[in-house]
């Protein structure tokens, strides 16, 4: 799926001095290491001869220096060389590190790529020219991200692998490059040399997640850092953005910093800019009496509104729910106005944005650009100010003084609700007189996750029965976004293999797959399933475990400490009524539930278990929410409480209950 945010929003809304820091999502992102004409550097007899890493004792690999020289001074291009070498400890560090991806994009050209492979006796074994394999990757609107890939020859442990590339990028500037100083692999040392452009004199880098790096003068104009002893980077389940935790730096040239601009200065200029577009004119006017006929109160105009821009208007991004081809969407003429997204009845969705933004201001509201941030992307401070950090994102309107904010031109938002990542974040209303507000984040009960089983269990332990999972809010709309461009036949597989994941015997039939791009209403799975040895069967006694949707799934966290905070992307709720009418000669012989537990206001479990009057169907009933009073985020320092918490989720949900088989009667 697209998303909304369309390029658009340049040529409408922002003029050039505002783009770097509105829409540059982060420069050139991070390079990967220094190459050229340099020759391969000595070797130092320790290094090869070494048998244990030095950064991190555990380590597989260790990068024994990795170098980067950025050369912006040129006319137009802008030239990186890379230089890495590894040291390999294990053979998982072999296997890890033995094939080598380097990624580009069309305009950038990867060139003098060379390695070697040192091996523990001090032999080498060059790569050869030939062993390097372009491949495209991906082919999209004109943009080609392409690989050019190669393994190392004679690779083994204890070995040293170095390689290094040149990288020219067209009409390129180091200005707002990401210099990322820790790595998937744990680095000796890490170099930065940088030759700024002649224009632009200077720079200056701002450090995130770690100690501000100090440049120091070389020769030919380049200026270098170094980082030494730089542990690597591990992923965490729940941890927050990469860049609130991994270690980064900016590179910002001085002389744009002094016509550097603030957010509130950015506000004003995104609302005077956005003056034309949601000026009204007659036709606006008349479509917003006639869709807000017969209702009294703000809330009611506004859910009219949305309403129509969402139903009647077709979104370009979206094509799964417009019905247009691409080529269809290409051919069709640019709206420049709000009252041409109204008579052409189609547009990307800014467009739509702005025509809900424009029909509000009709009706007698007032409505607004929204900038906010993307806290999938970064933990937002309002005081940093960052290129990228605030974008126009959804529409605010003030009703009873409060801002209340709006996004139909994404398709699937459950109204009252924004995408997650912009969810319980600051944001700043676009006017003459910029306003801070925060937009709020939904409840658990709003993203939830309703399940239904209805199964009969026989006497070998195979259970088999109807399921229905409903998916609300934040869930519903991740599962439209991953089902929404695939097959029905892929759709059903994706299914098949996340049942199959955690019960391998399962056989699903009667597959059915309902609202995959509606935009309101929940995304929903009905499936028949059948499950061998579900139940495990020892002499006269079954096992059983009631709780169908959980069964098979591990603990969310596994290790015992913690680096980085918990960060739970948004408040969610579950909901299970599973039925399991029993085998005709059993009966329940232990059948206690698994006690409740709460986290005060954050968190809640609770099941309820019995038998039906006739004694013939086992009821199970579990009731689960986190995220409640808006606690989503934790400090690294709560990991164990946190942990305990999932722990005892998990325990309880593996719950298991024996059935007896009755005795014989004459």
């Amino acid at each position: 799926m697209t998303s909304h945010l369309s390029p658009r929003w340049k040529s409408r809304l922002l003029f050039p001095a505002l783009l770097s820091l509105l829409l540059t999502a982060s420069g050139l992102g991070s390079t990967s290491a220094f190459a050229g004409t340099e020759e391969w550097r000595p070797l130092d007899p320790s290094d090869l001869a070494s048998k244990a890493p030095i950064v991190e004792p555990d380590a597989d690999a260790e990068a024994i220096f990795w170098d980067i020289r950025i050369d912006d001074a040129g006319e137009s291009d802008l030239v990186l060389q890379h230089y890495i070498r590894i040291k390999i400890f294990t053979e998982r560090g072999r296997d890890k590190e033995s094939k080598i991806d380097i990624p580009f994009f069309s305009g950038t050209k990867i060139k003098d790529i060379a390695a070697r492979t040192i091996k523990p006796d001090g032999s080498i074994v060059d790569l050869l020219k030939d062993d390097v394999i372009e491949r495209t990757i991906v082919k999209t609107s004109g943009v080609k991200l392409r690989t050019k890939s190669f393994a190392f020859p004679g690779i083994e442990k204890g070995s040293i692998i170095e390689y290094k590339w040149k990288e020219v990028i067209s009409n390129a500037s180091a200005n707002n490059m990401r210099l990322q100083f820790q790595r998937e692999i744990p680095c000796q040392s890490i170099t930065y040399h940088i030759k700024p452009g002649h224009s632009s004199g200077f720079f200056e880098v701002r450090a995130f997640n770690m100690i501000k790096p100090e440049f120091e003068k070389e020769k030919n104009g380049f200026q270098s850092t170094s980082a030494t002893n730089v542990r690597a980077f591990h992923e965490e389940p729940m941890m927050p953005p990469e860049d609130s935790v991994r270690g980064w730096a900016l590179l910002k040239y001085r002389s744009l910093l002094s016509v550097l601009l603030g957010y509130d200065l950015l506000a004003v200029q995104v609302y005077v800019a956005s003056k034309s577009w949601l000026k009204l004119d007659n036709d606006i006017k008349h479509k917003a009496d006639e869709i807000i006929a017969g209702a009294s109160t703000p809330e009611e105009k506004l859910d009219k509104i949305y309403a129509f821009c969402r139903t009647s208007i077709k979104n370009t991004n979206d094509p799964s729910s417009s019905g247009l081809t691409a080529e269809e969407v290409a051919k069709l003429k640019e709206n420049k106005k709000p009252a041409d997204t109204l008579k052409r009845g189609v547009g990307p969705g800014i467009d739509i944005d702005l025509l809900f933004a424009a029909l509000a201001n009709a009706a007698g509201l007032e409505a607004r650009i929204a900038l906010l941030p993307d806290r999938g992307r970064n933990l937002f401070d309002r005081n940093v100010v960052l290129p990228g950090a605030l974008r126009p994102a959804s529409i605010a309107v003030k009703v009873g003084g409060k801002w209340r904010f709006f996004d139909p031109g994404y398709h699937y938002i459950t109204p009252g609700m924004l995408r997650w990542q912009e969810e319980g974040v600051d944001a700043l209303i676009a006017d003459e007189s910029p306003t801070w507000t925060r937009t709020p984040l939904s409840p658990p009960d709003k993203s939830k996750e309703t399940r239904v089983g209805r199964f009969s269990l026989d006497e070998n332990g195979t259970l088999e029965g109807d399921v229905t999972i409903e998916y609300t809010g934040h869930l519903a709309v991740e599962k439209k976004a991953v089902n929404d461009d695939d097959s029905p036949q892929q759709r059903e597989e994706t299914l098949k293999n996340s049942v199959k994941n955690r019960l391998s015997t399962a056989e699903l039939t009667n597959i059915s797959i309902e609202n995959v791009t509606d935009p309101a209403k929940p995304f929903i799975y009905k499936y028949h399933v059948r499950i061998p040895e579900y139940a495990q069967h020892t002499g006269k006694r079954l096992f059983l475990q009631p709780a169908y949707f959980e069964k098979g799934i591990s603990a969310l966290f596994a290790t015992s400490t913690r680096r980085y905070p918990i960060y739970f992307h948004y408040p969610w709720a579950e909901d299970d009524r599973v039925s399991i009418t029993l085998p005709k000669d059993y009966a329940l012989d232990n059948a206690d539930s698994p006690p409740p537990f709460t986290a005060g206001a954050v968190s809640k479990y609770e099941v309820t278990m019995g038998l039906t009057k006739d004694e013939t169907t086992l009821v199970y009933m579990r009731k689960f929410f986190f995220g409640g009073n808006d606690v989503i985020l934790f400090p690294a320092e709560r990991y164990t409480a946190v942990k305990n918490l999932f722990d005892e989720l998990n325990r309880a949900d593996n719950h298991t209950i024996t059935l007896k088989q009755k005795a014989a009667t004459n």
